[in-house]
């Protein structure tokens, strides 16, 4: 079949592109920028990319009319504009009209699941989304999940963070909020056991795992799972700002993703039951097995896509394109160069570079610089790098976002999503046996000329250090 996928680069979008493709589909994988492409999507000859803004009508054009199936795979937990709800409604009817003068027969939305009570403003969006893409042209199947459990998602690197620093946890009353999970390779199996199921068509079903835990024991079976004994002891005065303040400083979370997630957490999401487990021959698993696979992933570096790569992670809103080009007029630089002795060497620890392996000089100011980022209310290193050797576009890494890397080129740029009254960039490039290293920084009026000279003999010091260390055989 020809398929149509809809968040290409995200967390559910990156997993679910190699089993379509093992199926035998042809895919039409929609983004917004092809300089952000997955690896997987790169040279398949299976793939068609297609470069597409569901927010501006005029790039819809570009979607081809043979096809039978698309996936509606865009969601916002973003929380830094009030227009949220508006633009991901308008996405959706954008979307509508644009399949609806194709030859496709079925839409498959993932949402997340909904009760008749209560819902957070963006599960209520969801739902508004899921009644904007009903259509009489093509017929809807919406799934909704709980919680998604797997390497990279944001609840999992979370409860990890939370796990793995705090033997002991003064928490909101929230994480006795009853709710249901998935494992991510449950959610990926309706999601591509679904394609052509015609009595799927025009119905909506919650997927879930098999059990209801509160938040506080889902910590505690992560602990068992990690071998942690841990202490959780809720306390009532924590206001949702507050709360959405205590993720944010004690896990990887971004700030605006921090509100997100607050919000969803004080409604009790449950699952109603279905034949949908019977249906499409689906045995979900338990929450422990989850966690258990997860790690399995992490443990062998495989986890294909994380919530961190994201954009919401960091402040980086814009197309890679546009930054691409380092700027030279009003830009203050540090430029070094090193004879490089051993090529190969230096370019794996290039690409290795930040994370757990550290920036290999200096690593005590790069950590101080990052917990002032915090405070300031950047993002600081807290999201290291989703694999310890593998780089693309788009990617996080530590305060940095990854603007360009082609290693048959010798060159990686990155971008700085750290707080700064100016923007920046740091560039490696290895020229006829000469490893070129560049820090940019473009002010922002008076402050940002002041920032850069305060810094400046820092910048000595440990740029000095890293490229010697780099070229160091």
């Amino acid at each position: 079949m020809n398929i149509l996928l809809t968040g290409t680069t995200g967390y559910i979008g990156k997993r679910l592109i190699p089993i379509l493709l093992d199926l035998g589909h042809n895919l039409f994988c929609c983004v917004r920028d092809k300089g952000r492409v997955p690896e997987v999507v790169k040279n398949n000859k299976n793939i068609s990319l297609i470069e597409v803004d569901f927010l501006k009508e005029n790039t819809l054009k570009e979607i081809p009319k043979d096809i039978d199936v698309a996936y509606y795979l865009i969601h916002s937990m973003s929380a830094d504009t009030k227009d949220f709800k508006k633009l991901e409604q308008q996405c959706a009817l954008n979307f509508k009209k644009a399949i609806e003068s194709t030859n496709a027969e079925q839409v498959i939305y993932l949402s997340g699941i909904v009760n008749d009570s209560s819902l957070s403003k963006h599960l209520a969006s969801r739902k508004e989304v899921e009644n904007t893409l009903q259509s009489k042209k093509y017929a809807l199947t919406t799934f909704r999940a709980g919680i998604i459990v797997g390497s990279g998602s944001a609840s999992f690197e979370i409860i990890r963070d939370l796990v793995e620093k705090l033997p002991l946890m003064i928490v909101p009353k929230w994480v006795k909020t009853k709710s249901q999970y998935i494992a991510i390779r449950d959610v990926l199996a309706f999601l591509s056991k679904a394609i052509g199921k015609t009595e799927l068509y025009n119905n909506s079903y919650d997927v879930f795992g098999p059990e209801v835990l509160t938040y506080k024991q889902m910590i505690l079976q992560f602990a068992e799972v990690r071998k942690f004994k841990r202490y959780i002891y809720s306390v009532p005065v924590m206001t949702p700002k507050l709360s959405s303040y205590w993720l944010y400083f004690i896990t990887a979370t971004s700030y605006k993703l921090a509100i997100s997630l607050v919000d969803s957490m004080k409604v009790e999401v449950i699952g109603k039951s279905s034949n949908i487990n019977k249906i499409l021959n689906i045995d979900p698993i338990s929450y422990k097995q989850a966690v258990e696979k997860a790690f399995i992933k992490i443990e062998q570096n495989s986890s294909v896509s994380s919530w961190k790569d994201s954009f919401i992670s960091g402040r980086f809103n814009k197309k890679l394109s546009q930054y691409i080009e380092v700027p030279h007029s009003g830009c203050y630089k540090d430029v070094k160069k090193r004879e490089v002795k051993n090529e190969e060497k230096t370019i794996e620890k290039i690409w290795s570079i930040g994370g757990d392996n550290g920036w290999y000089y200096g690593n005590i100011l790069w950590r101080i610089r990052g917990y002032l980022d915090k405070l300031l209310g950047g993002i600081g290193l807290r999201r290291g790098r989703t694999h310890p050797s593998k780089l693309s576009a788009g990617d996080s890494l530590d305060f940095w976002r990854v603007l360009y890397a082609n290693r048959k080129e010798k060159r990686l740029l990155l971008y700085a999503e750290m707080k700064l009254p100016g923007e920046a960039w740091l560039e490696f490039t290895v020229i006829k046996n000469i490893l070129y290293q560049r820090a940019v920084f473009r002010p922002k009026g008076l402050l940002g000329r002041f920032y850069w000279y305060s810094v400046w003999p820092f910048h000595g010091f440990i740029f000095n250090g890293m490229i010697n260390k780099l070229v160091k055989v």
